[in-house]
């Protein structure tokens, strides 16, 4: 069993009136129980937290002082961690498309590792990092993924020998290969597929003459979601007795990045408008799908809200954002109990996809984040329990 953080209602209620909604509250200790999960079930791995899904800084302090290394995407996410002091030997840019901005920060922050999916990346980081060790991003099919990666990124099977070839060739440290089998995979078998696939490029390569000693499984380690059920240490146990058999030497790399947050925070939110619309009752938010409700839209992610009202019977609803367009609303035809101006809802588990892709618009601030750990103190918490 693995507890995962959720207010109750009293925390709720003190934290609201405190300091006003919306708000949202991250478990710095939740985030630390996440790491310690991996670590524990797959203890070979090199943990590199994707920093995209949630880049707080309180969660890159900690993951730091963990011993973590990091994925990146970008220059922004490269200066993020070189400015904390992160050095670049713990870091991967680990976006297949690599803009010029990235490969300049790479150089300026010591950053040398790398993956590819490509002959033109080849030709871009050999001009400005000639001295990068890289790792080929393989395709790889799993269309039961909450959020598939390969429709977008990853070489072909049949291309990967030449281009990894093609990239030693050039002068590049040929390394390894690295894939993502997709968001919120929930067996292992994906995983356990695209090691064949890798064990397979390994033995191709060696024949050719290349010393791969490199695997990168990506993220794709699934968080607790409404009528999904995993076993996650199972699933973890599976992957890593298959690398322990098929690539006993090779160094093991991992790039979570919603199971790290995903879990660790929790938003609260207040109802400022009621109305109804064709004989529906519609709710407005204070938070939307410009703020921490973004996710709806860039990750497909199915948020609960969560009432205190018990004893009452439930009504289908529609749930809006603040703002002025049209387009802000999140969730149509839900049932929940009836509300009421100024009731507060939580929503759990939105760490990840969230807070990272908020904006301004329409002049509204994003949510302040608080961190559980500096209040509990004052507050009593509660935590619900889920079989991973």
């Amino acid at each position: 069993m693995c507890r995962y953080f959720q207010l109750n209602q009293t925390a709720v209620e003190k934290l609201a009136a405190r300091f006003g909604t919306p708000l949202l509250v991250l478990s710095i200790n939740q985030v630390k129980k996440n790491y310690e999960v991996l670590r524990k079930y797959l203890p070979r791995a090199k943990v590199h937290y994707a920093i995209k899904a949630n880049p707080h800084p309180e969660i890159l302090r900690l993951m730091a002082k963990l011993g973590s290394n990091f994925d990146v995407a970008s220059d922004g996410e490269i200066q993020t961690l070189f400015d904390m002091g992160i050095d670049g030997s713990r870091i991967i840019y680990a976006n297949p498309v690599k803009t010029r901005a990235g490969l300049l920060a790479c150089n300026s922050c010591g950053v040398r590792r790398m993956t590819f999916d490509s002959a033109t990346e080849i030709e871009k980081i050999k001009a400005l990092c000639p001295n990068a060790t890289v790792l080929l991003r393989l395709r790889i099919d799993n269309k039961a993924a909450h959020v598939d990666l390969n429709s977008k990124f990853g070489a072909a099977r049949e291309d990967a020998l030449q281009l990894m070839l093609k990239a030693q060739a050039a002068g590049l440290n040929m390394a390894g290969i690295a894939f993502h089998v997709g968001s919120q995979t929930v067996v292992s078998d994906p995983y356990l597929q695209a090691l064949d696939t890798t064990r397979e490029l390994f033995a191709e390569a060696k024949a050719a003459g290349l010393n791969l000693h490199i695997v990168d499984l990506g993220g794709g380690m699934p968080i607790p979601e409404e009528k999904v059920k995993f076993n996650l240490p199972e699933m973890l146990k599976q992957i890593s007795a298959r690398l322990d058999e098929d690539f006993p030497e090779a160094e093991i790399w991992c790039e979570p990045g919603r199971y790290i947050c995903g879990t660790a925070v929790n938003l609260i939110t207040s109802v400022i408008g009621v109305t109804n619309r064709g004989g529906m009752p519609w709710y407005f938010l204070d938070e939307g799908l410009y703020g921490t409700f973004s996710g709806v839209l860039f990750d497909q992610w199915d948020f609960k809200l969560l009432s205190f009202k018990k004893g009452v019977k439930k009504v289908r609803a529609t749930f809006a954002g603040p703002s002025c367009d049209s387009l802000d609303v999140m969730f149509r035809g839900v049932m929940t109990a009836p509300l009421e101006m100024g009731d507060l809802l939580l929503v759990p588990a939105c760490g990840a996809y969230t807070s990272a892709s908020a904006t301004t618009f329409n002049g509204f601030s994003k949510a302040k984040f608080i961190v559980w750990e500096d209040m509990k103190h004052r507050i009593e918490v509660d935590t619900r329990s889920e079989t991973l």
